[in-house]
């Protein structure tokens, strides 16, 4: 597989699933550009691309603003003309609850930047992935396939399902130019999200909730991102690719 001269925007890219994808790419040879907030940690990823293929691409910015969506856009186009592939990686989780009232807030928050941020920037790039009859490649979650476990979690397991819909309706809507679009869904994956969103566990103690008794890396679901925005996959679009560990056959 082979992304040489494709031109792929990586949003999320500073850690996690983000910034493996970014460097898969690169290896892959691929024009990549990586999108981030934290400019430290987005850094030493793009210095790990660099190594390994391409100086990529680094804009800092919030996928949530508009403004910044926007730039993304423009300064993607700017330095290469083109975009071949968007991976839609940016998302993240916040605790709230329907007894006290947060989930209100947490769902505000979330929703901006793993569903509005998501169509948002989708629109902006279908003019460019028209003419390259590109394609897009939406991180999901085994969360959006599953009854919420956690009652904290509500907002989070809905906006996944949010884009899972979307991705089925975007692939529906751009079939007819070309243009593909898939999700891909991981359970636990050794990344900061717990972290971020403030839930105080480590991910080693979900591995009892899958099938095969253990947490996925950040690097097997870039793989399937690759693999999904590939050529090899000319013929899967608005499908959700589930990479869980067999987590949904054990809490479903």
């Amino acid at each position: 597989m082979t992304f040489v001269n494709k031109v792929v925007l990586v949003t999320g890219a500073s850690s996690g699933i983000g910034a493996a994808t970014a460097i898969e790419f690169s290896k892959e040879g691929a024009h990549v550009v990586m999108v981030g907030r934290n400019e430290e940690k987005i850094g030493k990823v793009a210095t790990k691309c660099t190594r390994v293929g391409l100086k990529p691409l680094v804009v800092i910015a919030d996928v949530s603003k508009d403004d910044d969506a926007k730039r993304i856009m423009k300064e993607t186009i700017e330095k290469h003309g083109k975009l071949d592939i968007l991976v839609n990686n940016a998302g993240f989780g916040r605790p709230g609850c329907l007894l006290d009232g947060s989930v209100v807030e947490a769902y505000d928050q979330i929703f901006d930047t793993n569903v509005r941020a998501v169509i948002y920037l989708s629109t902006l790039a279908t003019p460019y992935l028209i003419q390259r009859k590109g394609n897009i490649v939406n991180v999901s979650s085994a969360a959006a396939k599953t009854t919420p476990w956690a009652a904290d979690s509500l907002a989070y397991f809905v906006s996944k399902a949010a884009v899972d819909q979307f991705t089925r309706g975007a692939a529906l809507e751009l079939a007819p130019y070309g243009i593909r679009v898939n999700a891909v869904n991981p359970g636990p994956v050794n990344t900061d999200y717990l972290k971020n969103a403030e839930i105080n566990a480590k991910f080693e103690e979900f591995s009892v909730m899958t099938a095969l008794n253990r947490i996925s890396q950040p690097e097997e679901i870039a793989n399937m991102i690759a693999y999904l925005a590939g050529e090899k996959a000319v013929g899967i679009t608005g499908s959700t690719f589930v990479v869980d560990n067999g987590m949904l056959l054990k809490v479903n």
